[in-house]
């Protein structure tokens, strides 16, 4: 039985941002993790402000900031 990751990419009043496309699924955290290091800024740039990364369907994470410090 293989996990599945994936983010939850949420705009300013907490619901899920919409996005021209859906966060791809990925096998293992650290892909996961390294592709949204990849892409934050892009999300960022979309309306995004928070990301929580899923486990299956679980929380492993988050909610995180997607913003600089300095915004």
């Amino acid at each position: 039985m293989s996990v599945i990751w994936k983010w939850l990419i949420e705009s300013a009043n907490g619901v899920t941002a919409e996005l021209e496309s859906e966060p791809p699924t990925f096998t293992s955290q650290s892909d996961a993790e390294s592709w949204l290091g990849e892409v934050w800024r892009d999300l960022v740039d979309a309306g995004a402000v928070q990301a929580s990364l899923l486990e299956d369907d679980h929380v492993a994470y988050g909610p995180m900031s997607l913003r600089n410090e300095s915004d």
